[in-house]
């Protein structure tokens, strides 16, 4: 099993979805645990804050490290944080757990990145808001910072579902037909560091509106539309 951990100021923004496929076949099948932190349990203060101003000036709020860090208090133990913060803890290399902070300044997910963190034991994403988190949590508690693209979103929120749904659906037994993650877009390798994205498909009718069907999938013949596929699968390189 995997547990999931999710420390958010939205924590509402995943309840539906946890009630969907994958997430919800992982749970019934006891192949996953998701549990919601809410940051504003954690606040500094009586009036909920969980930001403040940068230093320096700027434009808008910075989540705080305090809040962060009381949340992963009780999510691991204090002493366990405290070692992490100080750099004398292999805790989390050798019980193979991630804390996940979601960042434009983070490397690239990928396919290959998923089904390295599928290994994982425990995994914590931390969903920043506003202009971002306190630096010192990317620099001195993550384990992995990761970024979904080149592109701005008001949260970590939505990068920390991709994020678990591409991991989830990865586990042994959460897919009907396990070998559909085997063959799909960015799963399998030419040998050379080459991955694919995968083939069109299609289904019926086989002429719709003068739109149809490529005639070799309707032939029957296994071993050309298996060159069909092939051909039209497209290569990258990965990272």
């Amino acid at each position: 099993m995997i547990k999931f951990d999710i420390v958010t100021l939205f924590p509402t923004l995943f309840t539906e979805h946890f009630s969907n496929l994958p997430f919800k076949k992982a749970v019934s099948k006891k192949l996953a645990e998701y549990n919601l932190w809410d940051l504003k349990n954690y606040s500094i203060n009586n009036y909920g804050s969980v930001d403040d101003k940068t230093y320096g000036g700027g434009v808008g709020m910075v989540i705080m490290i305090e809040p962060i860090f009381k949340a992963l208090s009780d999510i691991y133990s204090e002493k366990i944080m405290e070692d992490r913060i100080k750099g004398n803890s292999d805790f989390f290399i050798n019980n193979n757990h991630k804390i996940i902070v979601l960042s434009p300044r983070g490397e690239r997910f990928n396919q290959k990145k998923a089904r390295e963190l599928s290994k994982a034991t425990q995994i914590t994403l931390i969903c920043g808001r506003y202009e971002g988190l306190d630096a010192r949590i990317e620099d001195n508690i993550a384990t992995d910072v990761i970024s979904l693209g080149d592109f701005v979103l008001s949260g970590g929120e939505i990068p920390a579902l991709a994020v678990m749904e591409s991991i989830t659906r990865l586990l042994p037994g959460v897919l009907d037909k396990e070998e559909a993650s085997k063959i799909e877009s960015f799963s399998f390798e030419d040998g050379v560091g080459n991955e694919f994205i995968e083939y069109p498909q299609y289904t019926r009718p086989e002429n719709f509106k003068g739109l149809e069907v490529p005639k070799v999938l309707l032939s029957g013949n296994h071993k050309e539309i298996e060159k069909w596929r092939k051909e039209n699968s497209k290569t990258f390189k990965s990272d």
